[in-house]
């Protein structure tokens, strides 16, 4: 079980009630489709991948961006038992989708880079190992499975 301090739990439902789902979710997803195209194998059906400015303006990609981060919010509200939140998820990612684990900690990377830069300066380095701590935790509860 994760240990959070005050500060921590304060730490990340401020950013979390402070951030634009619909900006950083897109961009966190297309930053690692970008970056690490191998990821792009599990999103076959979502149409033309083939460039930088494909993968940006995809509407589909778009969605599924805010759709993670919405997932997340799991996370916010039941910190005391983030494995068990992401059970079921674990389940699916690893049977039926059959994602490589690491994807997810490549993901939560390309998420960190993009909300630093959209906080500039106010993303400090404490608020950013908070932010850490919290994402590793999750990728750790979708890996869950694997082990």
């Amino acid at each position: 079980m994760v240990e959070w301090t005050d500060f921590e739990r304060d730490t990340i439902k401020k950013l979390f009630e402070n951030m634009n789902y619909e900006e950083v979710g897109p961009a966190a997803l297309a930053r690692c489709l970008v970056v690490y195209p191998w990821t792009q194998r599990y999103f076959g059906n979502f149409g033309n991948l083939y460039n930088a400015v494909a993968i940006t303006t995809n509407p589909l990609i778009a969605k599924h961006g805010t759709v993670i981060l919405h997932g997340l919010d799991r996370a916010v509200k039941n910190m005391d038992n983030i494995k068990e939140t992401y059970a079921e998820l674990s389940v699916l990612h690893s049977e039926k989708l059959h994602v490589d684990p690491d994807n997810f900690r490549l993901l939560s990377d390309c998420l960190t880079i993009v909300l630093a830069s959209k906080l500039g300066k106010a993303f400090t380095g404490d608020i950013q190992a908070v932010f850490q701590k919290f994402l590793g935790v999750v990728v750790s509860s979708l890996g869950k499975q694997y082990h």
